[in-house]
């Protein structure tokens, strides 16, 4: 969880800054570099190992922007503005400055607001019908709903690695409810042939890699992915990876990070900093103020932004992939936002934070509500009956399809050992007869009749 206090406004006229290396440069969308000083320093012993003074100025091999050396001792303790969040419009909907204004037209506006609440409807009857015990598990996005924002600022062409609060992403690059609907069911119409857990989407038409359940993993994959981009030369294109924080302690962050640097690979760290690493809180997690300071010590460009504004979500995420695709290097940002729902189905968030602390933030800066209020400073954009009638429809639209998919049939029992080789091996022929010989012995505990097919051959 992060303090409200370092929510701030940028107190130039330029917009999104990055913190840039450890010299601080600020690297803003006019390429104009400004230079701040560090308190980095280090010693040096007179210990005479020639008969020749040293060069003062000599490089040190493993120092890649610092070769001076200072005679004060002194620890660096807090990183320049890393932890001031970039914020275009306040909980109140209110824009702060108008140069940051992105001046989207309403009707880019309106189809963010209406994928948000898309989103949220969905969450709703999908959590309720894993709690009835018509699909197995589910994760909602509740408080996280302003990434919205960082869909819209990338292009189709640009790889996603998703942890599994992405469904934004593809609801807005045109994955279907009924897309939704068939992988929480496993039905015979879900891409994936029923092999994941549900939320965990994948769309190779949409640009979306399957989504895997281990915390991490995705992270050096969307540097080697990003590598391959600059290998074969598409300079259109970039990887972006989101995770959580709580990801960010999984030692495939420091290895995925790590590679993007060294390599100068295209692709964008999107950590959504929402608080909890699924029961464990942010202060027992790391030491500091987020996960952006460590982007620094990897020499990539950082920035910190207000999670639950979509608008800073979109400019930063925006000019993000023109810096990996203009100056072929990744960048880290960190969205400060709130969980608001449990982690999953398979949690309850009461055990360990207060409710009404759920409640508050929920109420007070809840990214739709915000959204809303935006449209509502806008003349003629929004009110009180547009918001009713939008409800509805969704609510409506979204249970039209939630019927249809729990009723097709799963996918033929043959899937379980399909597609794992080019052709069945015979180790995997022995355990598909041996699971067959089980079934046709104990047909009472295998409900084959939920199957398009019973048969394994």
């Amino acid at each position: 969880m992060y303090r409200s206090s370092i929510i701030t406004t940028t107190r130039s006229r330029l917009t999104t800054r990055f913190i840039s290396n450890p010299s601080y440069n600020r690297i803003v969308l006019t390429n104009r570099l400004y230079n701040t000083t560090t308190t980095t320093s280090t010693t040096t012993a007179n210990v005479a190992i020639s008969q020749h003074e040293p060069n003062k100025t000599t490089k040190i091999p493993s120092w890649h922007n610092i070769d001076k050396f200072t005679h004060e001792l002194s620890f660096m303790q807090h990183l320049c503005d890393i932890s001031k969040a970039y914020r275009v419009m306040d909980h109140t909907g209110k824009i702060l400055k108008s140069e940051h204004d992105p001046k989207l037209s309403k009707e880019t506006i309106l189809g963010w607001y209406q994928h948000m609440w898309t989103l949220h409807t969905m969450d709703e009857i999908l959590y309720e019908a894993q709690r009835q015990g018509r699909i197995s598990f589910y994760m909602t996005h509740y408080g996280e709903e302003a990434m919205i924002g960082s869909a819209a600022a990338l292009e189709s062409q640009d790889v996603v690695y998703g942890q599994y609060r992405e469904a934004f992403m593809l609801l807005y690059r045109g994955f279907t409810i009924d897309d939704c609907m068939n992988q929480c069911f496993s039905n015979t119409l879900d891409g994936g042939k029923g092999r994941q857990m549900p939320v965990h989407y994948g769309s190779k038409e949409h640009n979306f890699q399957t989504i895997s359940s281990p915390l991490g993993t995705q992270i050096p994959q969307a540097a080697g992915a990003a590598y391959a981009l600059k290998l074969n030369g598409d300079k259109q294109a970039v990887t972006i990876c989101y995770f959580g924080e709580g990801a960010a302690s999984e030692g495939d962050f420091h290895a995925g990070l790590n590679m993007a640097a060294t390599l100068n690979c295209p692709v964008i760290f999107f950590c959504r900093n929402n608080g909890f690493a699924i029961s464990t809180p942010s202060s027992e997690q790391y030491k500091g103020d987020g996960i952006a300071p460590r982007g620094i010590g990897y020499g990539i460009d950082t920035v910190c932004v207000d999670g639950n504004d979509a608008f800073a979500v979109y400019n930063a995420t925006k000019a993000a992939r023109a810096i990996a695709i203009n100056e072929n290097k990744p960048v880290l940002i960190e969205a400060m936002t709130y969980r608001v729902g449990h982690h999953s189905t398979s949690d309850d968030s009461t055990k360990y934070r207060d409710r009404k602390e759920v409640e508050e933030r929920a109420k007070f800066d809840n990214p739709i509500t915000r959204l809303r209020r935006y449209m509502e400073l806008q003349e003629g954009w929004w009110d009180q009956q547009k918001e009713d009638e939008l409800r509805k429809e969704i609510r409506k639209t979204v249970l039209t399809k939630f019927s249809p998919a729990e009723k097709i049939p799963k996918p033929g029992l043959q899937e379980l050992f399909n597609d794992v080789y080019d052709e069945i091996t015979p180790s995997l022929a022995l355990q598909r007869d041996e699971l067959d010989q089980l079934i046709k012995k104990y047909p009472e505990y295998y409900t084959t009749h939920e199957y398009a097919s019973s048969s394994l051959k």
